[in-house]
């Protein structure tokens, strides 16, 4: 559902939403900037996007696909590998980076949660719940290895220059062809099954 029509319906409900999503796309672009820039490539940084300031990180056509069908995206923080010092490791920790900070956000929201009683704590509970909800999700969707998604750099990593090559042409249409495989509800049990990974692990820590 669009959050345009949550708007209109239950605004409350939009803010508890919009709000943790959009510094949840924040965080999640920001970390990939910060960890390039220890890694050698000060790009983000020179370009002003080490901020949490949402003016900095909107996209106006990923802004207006998420307002409308639920579905968008931030601009991608750019990162220029070839200055990292070390091509490959920079390549799976920089992409990792985003999907490290989405789970310790969601993890930091259910420890607070944890703490937290019902009555005059509902309103921060539920925005807490949404927080942990929404970054969950950002992580497993980021997980799939479809260019230009972050788990499509990992395997990049990791794998041989043939299949490097390989997603780098995928890359021009990773969108398209994730738009279609969304729409088709092909993704949903690999994203169900990086969630309840994701869950697992925060589990582990938080029982």
């Amino acid at each position: 559902m669009g959050l345009i029509k949550l708007l209109f319906d239950n605004p409350i409900a939009f803010l508890l939403i919009a709000v943790p999503l959009l510094y949840s796309i924040i965080i999640h672009e920001l970390a990939h900037g910060w960890v390039a820039d220890k890694m050698g490539d000060p790009t983000a940084r020179w370009l002003g996007r080490l901020s949490l300031n949402p003016l900095k990180h909107l996209d106006l056509m990923g802004t207006l696909m998420l307002l409308i069908f639920g579905f968008g995206w931030a601009k991608p923080v750019p990162v220029n590998f070839g200055n990292l010092r070390d091509f490959r490791k920079g390549l799976i920790f920089v992409s990792s980076a985003g999907i490290v900070a989405n789970i310790i956000v969601a993890f930091f929201s259910l420890l607070v949660l944890r703490l937290l009683s019902s009555g005059p704590w509902d309103m921060l509970y539920l925005g807490l719940y949404y927080m942990a909800r929404i970054n969950i999700m950002l992580a497993a969707f980021n997980l799939i290895p479809i260019p230009p998604l972050d788990g499509s750099k990992i395997l990049m990593g990791f794998a041989s220059q043939k299949v490097q090559y390989t997603l780098a042409r995928i890359e021009p249409y990773g969108l398209f062809i994730i738009i279609g495989l969304l729409w088709l509800r092909v993704l949903d049990p690999l994203i169900a099954f990086f969630q309840w990974l994701i869950l697992g692990i925060i589990s582990l820590i938080l029982p």
